[in-house]
C-alpha cells in the first residue's frame, strides 16, 4: 500500500474519533446543564406553590382580624 493512502487512512481515523470524541463530551455537558436546569425550575415551582399557600393564608388572617376588629368597635 502507498505510504499517502496509509497516511490518509490514519487521519481519518484520527479525525473521525476525535470528532466522536467532542460530540459525546458536549452531549454529556448540555445533559448535565439540562439537567441542573430541571433542579432549579423544580424549586422555582415549589416556591411559588407554596407563595400561593403563604397568600390564600394570609387573605383568611386578614380577614380574621377584620372580623375581630369589626367585632370591637
Amino acid at each position: 500500500m502507498q505510504p499517502e493512502i496509509v497516511v490518509a487512512i490514519c487521519s481519518l481515523l484520527g479525525t473521525l474519533v476525535g470528532s466522536l470524541a467532542g460530540i459525546m463530551t458536549a452531549n454529556k455537558l448540555t445533559t448535565y446543564r439540562l439537567e441542573q436546569l430541571e433542579e432549579k425550575v423544580k424549586k422555582h415551582n415549589n416556591l411559588v406553590e407554596r407563595m400561593a399557600i403563604v397568600e390564600q393564608s394570609t387573605k383568611s388572617a386578614h380577614h380574621r382580624i377584620d372580623e375581630i376588629v369589626g367585632r370591637e368597635e
